[in-house]
């Protein structure tokens, strides 16, 4: 055979599935219509928790919606996989617009012990640059030069392309100011590695406040808040904020 025939017979052999190729002669069955109701509503579930557990980040509804019938409801197919897994020692939970399997907070003792010592993205980020990323957080979308008002000094170019190289913030739309610079905006990969389903999960303000993170307001900036002291702040939290 030649290599033209055997490529003509390879795309032969694909059918599409959910919109996407596969690479099998029989077309991916969502409706399951022939299986009894309580066996296909089995399936379906299956067929979820599946692909939660391969999934190395949180999966949403649309994806989990191409591996079940059409009029199938996934937040009944969760609560049913989660009622299951309750005496588990992992769980599903709802992070970034999806779900994801993770392991229950109680075992984290056990899942230390066994394994090598390592550092989770959010322990990797300094004080300064964690702060940094709270106020991107609440401020978004939100200019460089605008995060240098809220903290009263320049903030550096390269700790913003630090948060942005790891994953936690994104370039946003242009401002309308002069210039019209990028402004910053977090990412579901941020929303995933604290643990939120969306950015209303964020704490209050005042939480913050109340523990001495941030002050109570004023200063003139637009955003009507600043670090409890802001010159303070670069000694206390190190220099990593700043140029």
């Amino acid at each position: 055979m030649t290599m033209r025939g055997a490529t003509k017979t390879a795309r032969a052999q694909k059918t599409t599935v959910g919109g996407e190729t596969s690479g099998h002669n029989v077309s991916f069955d969502r409706e399951l219509e022939n299986l009894p109701p309580a066996l296909r509503w089995r399936e379906w579930m299956l067929r979820v928790e599946v692909v939660l557990f391969a999934a190395a980040e949180p999966v949403d509804r649309e994806t989990l919606a191409r591996v079940v019938g059409k009029d199938c409801s996934i937040d009944l197919l969760i609560d049913d996989l989660r009622e299951e897994l309750s005496s588990r020692p992992y769980e599903l939970v709802a992070v970034a617009g999806g779900w994801q399997h993770r392991s229950r907070s109680k075992f984290a003792e056990t899942i230390r012990a066994a394994a090598t010592p390592t550092r989770s993205a959010t322990e990797t980020l300094s004080d300064g640059e964690a702060i940094l990323l709270m106020a991107i957080a609440y401020y978004q979308p939100v200019t460089r030069g605008e995060l240098s008002k809220i903290f009263g000094k320049e903030i550096s170019r390269d700790t913003v392309a630090g948060l942005r190289d790891a994953g936690f913030i994104a370039s946003g739309p242009r401002s309308p100011t002069p210039g019209a610079p990028y402004t910053y905006v977090t990412t579901k990969h941020f929303l995933s590695a604290f643990g939120l389903e969306t950015l209303r999960d964020l704490p209050e303000l005042e939480m913050l406040q109340d523990a001495g993170l941030l002050g109570e307001g004023g200063g003139g900036t637009e955003h009507g808040m600043f670090p409890a002291n802001p010159a303070d702040s670069a000694d206390r939290l190190g220099e990593d904020l700043w140029p």
